[in-house]
């Protein structure tokens, strides 16, 4: 393993793409601006390069790459076969160049993070870093239900007991050495950002102000932002599971004290028959009895993906 301390370091930028043709072009220019200063710069090694990874795109993305392979030797792809979701693309990219390279920098297609922190966060890793954080300063370009939400998450992520960094997204420097340190977790539900901040290595944090998307759309509706918050909860945390002991021991003794009532009302002749008194609790309990086997079942539904121990992507083609 090379020595990040005393060598130029070679270092790839991995690009996870689902259907962005729309931005392909452009983001590859100006990578290849920032890898071009940092290489004049001796900041990096001259075989440093883009890594595009297409999430089984549907549109000219995976076209787009090969055509800008061609004409650039800093572009370089991976497709894989079917669309495995964007954090299980992003450590395809990561695994395939854990032993070609000695850091990479994960961003996003459409470079809404600032790219101009590359070269801070590389400056972090030279003085030993191993594992780099890209975060926002603020939300000010967000609607108030993104701001809203995304504070509701952190919030809720570290109340759960999951260590993750706020405001942080995918936007990362890791070293080859976090690199086989990730390579270690198998598991196929896959949360990066509660991930990374476990390998436990030396850390550093680079704060940016998040750009305004030039072309495209979003992958992130409110439909995949809520799931993708549900699985970070319950990939690393049993506290949902300990919330339904409690609840059930809370509605026991309500229950109890309730029997107790109804006992000492009919000893006194106090007795009224009502449906009030008969439907409302069952209903309640009903409730939270389907309510509790829900979640347990997505518990078992995680064990359940994980015990079958497909893969969690396949590689059709690389460029390299």
């Amino acid at each position: 393993m090379r020595n990040h301390l005393l060598v130029t370091p070679v270092a790839s930028i991995i690009v996870p793409c689902f259907n962005e043709d729309a931005v392909l072009a452009d983001t590859a220019e100006q990578l290849t601006t920032v890898l071009s200063e940092l290489i004049v710069n001796n900041k990096l090694d001259q075989t440093s390069f883009i890594y595009f990874v297409d999430d089984g795109s549907k549109d000219n993305t995976w076209h787009l790459i090969e055509e800008m392979h061609s004409k650039n030797p800093m572009v370089k792809g991976l497709k894989l076969a079917h669309n495995a979701g964007h954090q299980s693309a992003l450590l395809a990219g990561m695994l395939a160049l854990k032993d070609k390279v000695d850091c990479i920098i994960s961003v996003d297609a459409d470079l809404q993070d600032d790219i101009s922190t590359i070269e801070p966060m590389l400056d972090e890793y030279l003085k030993g870093c191993d594992v780099v954080f890209g975060v926002r300063k603020n939300r000010d370009t967000d609607t108030f239900f993104k701001k809203a939400s995304a504070n509701v998450f952190y919030k809720l992520m570290t109340t759960m007991g999951v260590d993750i960094v706020d405001n942080h997204a995918d936007y990362r420097l890791l070293s080859r050495r976090a690199l086989n340190a990730l390579s270690e977790f198998k598991e196929r539900n896959l949360f990066l950002r509660g991930i990374v901040p476990q390998l436990g290595f030396k850390t550093s944090t680079i704060y940016y102000n998040r750009l305004i998307r030039k072309a495209g759309v979003s992958k992130y509706n409110i439909r995949r932002m809520l799931s993708f918050a549900f699985d970070g909860i319950t990939s690393f945390s049993i506290v949902p599971l300990r919330m339904i002991t409690a609840l059930g021991f809370i509605v026991s003794l309500f229950s109890l004290a309730t029997s107790l009532w109804v006992l000492a009302a009919f000893l006194f002749g106090l007795t009224v028959p009502g449906w009030t008194s008969t439907v409302l609790p069952i209903y309640f309990i009903g409730g939270v009895q389907l309510l509790s086997i829900g979640l347990i079942g997505e518990y078992i539904g995680k064990i359940y993906n994980e015990v079958k121990a497909r893969p969690r992507y396949i590689i059709e083609e690389e460029l390299f």
